[in-house]
């Protein structure tokens, strides 16, 4: 028998406030209509005043482990994905573990930037089949509202906050690609690529976090290419080909990549889970989102073969095959 980790629940939350194309269009040069064609992006949520990541983290997972049935006595670990932490430290991760009353097991937290995710549920599926842990959190949570420059119109429209989690559960299998699952995984990074997506900011460089910066169409041209060779290179890992795919479940950054890494991969995009035009770029947040939104559409269903990928600063980037 192979051991298999297995999605046993899923949940996520939005901040309340939802902002709109046009409210952009009070303080830059842009419209919805430039913002929507160039993005996709109709919508997004910015977390209130003093609501941090780890309390979005925390009420995603609450709602992924009511999902699973469980409650956090249950939890072995928690992974949190985030470049948006409260603190420099402690992790996101232990205030999570703190704030659902958890005195056992270990946290800590992931950061890849928008493939955050990717490199946590790899981990989180490394832990499982190793024996350090048998039900492990996997969290996205950012508040990238946080590192906006305001007077950017290229970027500060394209991103929001959020989180979603997932309860994963180590299930014995018959070690075929049948098997409920993750199946394989895939992780990618080069760090030449440094100046395409970055903060300008840090603790040991000018001590403060800084403001996000993005070289947009360069970064476009290497996102298709790279998102399509590292989903296809999953697939081969577990025994799949692009056939076999009934979601693939993306980094929700850009409409026009979205629908070029599905072309690219000859999958249709009615099988591609699409949230941008809600949520806008998420970053380690946007997979889980995803993933929890199509669960509850009613899109993913148990025995679904479905692919993650997202690429994001590093530039790191990476995808997972699982079946539902």
């Amino acid at each position: 028998m192979t051991i298999r980790a297995v999605v046993r629940g899923v949940g996520h939350y939005l901040p309340e406030r939802v902002v709109e194309n046009s409210e952009f269009e009070k303080t830059l040069d842009t419209s919805d209509e430039w913002i929507r064609s160039r993005s996709g992006i109709e919508r997004r949520h910015f977390a209130a005043e003093g609501e941090t990541t780890s309390m979005m983290a925390t009420k995603a997972a609450e709602r992924a482990l009511a999902d699973a049935g469980m409650s956090a006595d249950d939890i072995d670990a928690v992974i949190v994905a985030t470049s948006t932490p409260d603190l420099t430290f402690p992790s996101v991760g232990t205030m999570v573990q703190e704030a659902l009353g958890m005195r056992h097991g270990f946290a800590f937290d992931v950061q890849a930037v928008c493939a955050g995710f990717v490199y946590a549920l790899a981990n989180a599926n490394g832990m499982i089949l190793s024996g350090q842990a048998n039900r492990i959190l996997v969290i996205g949570a950012e508040t990238f509202s946080r590192i906006m420059d305001w007077t950017d119109r290229s970027t500060c429209v394209l991103f929001g906050d959020g989180a979603g989690a997932l309860v994963l559960e180590a299930t014995e299998s018959a070690g075929e690609s049948a098997d409920r699952g993750i199946l394989s995984a895939d992780l990618n990074s080069d760090g030449s690529y440094r100046e395409m997506l970055y903060v300008d900011g840090g603790v040991s460089t000018t001590g403060q976090a800084g403001k996000l910066r993005m070289q947009g169409n360069p970064l476009f041209r290497q996102a298709v290419g790279k998102l399509a060779a590292t989903a296809e290179a999953a697939l081969g890992k577990a025994g799949l080909g692009n056939d076999d795919v009934d979601w693939i479940v993306p980094h929700q950054a850009n409409i026009r990549i979205i629908q070029g890494t599905a072309k690219k991969m000859g999958v249709p995009m009615d099988h591609v889970v699409v949230t941008v035009q809600d949520h806008g770029n998420t970053s380690a947040a946007s997979i889980p989102l995803a993933l929890s939104v199509g669960r509850e559409r009613g899109q993913i269903r148990e025995g679904d073969v479905v692919v993650t990928e997202a690429i994001g600063g590093g530039l790191a980037w990476g995808a997972v095959v699982l079946r539902w």
